[in-house]
């Protein structure tokens, strides 16, 4: 790795962790036919825990593409992850400035989130192509019914959230296929459930802290 691309991976870690994320697109608004409506404080407050979840997991998807990019030596792969990156990162950036919107804020335990996911994508990606791939397409698939129980989850009056997330799950959807159609493998039963595990722990402690 040169000197400017470390100094680019760097650059992307602190703006994740610290939640100053550019965005290639805009956010996505609800369509024009659908009114909002004012919400209540607890529907506010259970929107803004369910946006800084997602909050989080877009946290980590920057430090696990960070990683498999790093440990691949294939110019393809390391296109096809940095591709993948600046989607999450139009997400990272979207579900901050929902967070603000509702008067709430990022999770404090970010760096932690940024750290261990970045261990986690070396790890992964040391294992080789193949199952690095395997690992972003369960991950993906993991994301996306993660998105679909929050669309059931959201209050109903909570249009601007609602339309993230559902482009966000039309992204994650993307990436999934497209880490399978590059050859990605299936992974053992045993890891998948452990990422479950490890996906249930942080989003019950992220939508508080």
């Amino acid at each position: 790795m040169t000197l400017d691309e470390l100094i680019t991976e760097l650059d992307r870690g602190l703006r994740s962790m610290t939640g100053v994320s550019r965005m290639s697109r805009p956010v996505p608004v609800p369509p024009s036919s659908v009114q909002a409506a004012e919400m209540s404080p607890e529907e506010r407050a259970h929107a803004a825990g369910l946006m800084r979840v997602n909050h989080v997991g877009e946290v980590c998807a920057q430090a696990l593409y960070q990683a498999q990019k790093l440990a691949t030596r294939s110019p393809a792969l390391k296109e096809a992850f940095e591709s993948a990156a600046r989607d999450e990162e139009d997400h990272l950036a979207w579900t901050a400035r929902r967070l603000e919107a509702l008067d709430s804020r990022p999770s404090l335990l970010n760096p932690l989130w940024y750290a261990g996911s970045l261990a986690i994508g070396l790890a992964a990606g040391r294992l080789g192509d193949r199952v690095s791939l395997g690992f972003m397409a369960e991950t993906e698939r993991q994301v996306e019914r993660h998105l679909d129980s929050h669309l059931d989850k959201l209050p109903e009056a909570d249009i601007e959230s609602r339309a993230i997330v559902e482009q966000m799950r039309v992204d994650e959807a993307a990436h999934g296929k497209a880490a399978t159609d590059a050859g990605g493998v299936e992974l053992p039963f045993p890891a998948r459930a452990l990422m479950r595990a490890a996906s249930k722990i942080m989003t019950r402690t992220a939508y508080y802290v």
